[in-house]
């Protein structure tokens, strides 16, 4: 397996012409897809998400892991929650924005846990100048790749100042009309952005105004 993935990397190095390093991102439980991933990619750094308590599978995936590439490129493993899904993607999205401005980012979410690879699917749109890929490999053909769209979320600088006042503790108590004043906008466009963001699930009206987790992920 190590001679085959070292071919197969030495190649894709000398036909891919970039400025910068190839990046992997994968979530791991089990070894076969990020190896797969990485035999398809040639990655320059591959960066494991793993539990903050890894159980003895993924320990063992990480070590095969290590033992087949880790003499070959540089392989980080980072551990994150397994169910917050925020500090999932809050991690994510510090790793992406670890990596150099020219390094070529793709994201594997096929192993791990769905929470986990959710959270990196939601960094990844978090980042998505950043990010080049985003692939999957489907349980029943593992050697296909799904690749999975670029989403992100397009917010105005309005709408982008409004979730950063509602998620300041200052702002909680304030009406909406001093709401407006703070954030420097009219009371109609304050409104207006409230109903949008309410629409997009990224704020909550119920109990005055407060960020869902959606929100919370779209100010990373």
């Amino acid at each position: 397996m190590a001679n085959h993935v070292e071919m197969f990397i030495n190649k894709e190095k000398s036909n891919i012409n970039m400025g910068g390093k190839k990046v992997l991102i994968a979530t791991l439980y089990s070894p076969e897809p990020v190896l797969l991933a990485s035999n398809r990619l040639g990655p320059d750094r591959l960066v494991l998400l793993i539990d903050k308590e890894p159980n003895k599978e993924q320990e063992k995936a990480l070590k095969v892991i290590n033992d087949s590439l880790g003499r070959i490129i540089d392989v980080k493993a980072v551990k994150t929650d397994v169910y917050d899904i925020v500090e999932v993607t809050r991690k994510c999205v510090e790793i992406i924005d670890l990596q150099p401005k020219d390094d070529w980012i793709s994201i594997n979410i096929t192993s791990g846990r769905k929470t986990k690879a959710i959270g990196l699917l939601f960094a990844a749109y978090a980042r998505h100048d950043r990010v080049r890929k985003i692939a999957y490999n489907p349980e029943e053909n593992k050697n296909s790749v799904v690749y999975l769209p670029k989403l992100s979320f397009k917010l105005t600088e309005s709408q982008k100042k409004l979730l950063e006042a509602v998620a300041n503790p200052k702002y909680a108590k304030l009406s909406l009309v001093e709401l407006a004043e703070k954030i420097d906008t009219s009371r109609a466009m304050l409104y207006r952005n409230i109903d949008e963001l309410r629409d997009m699930d990224l704020i909550s009206t119920e109990d005055g105004l407060k960020l869902t987790d959606a929100g919370k992920i779209a100010r990373l």
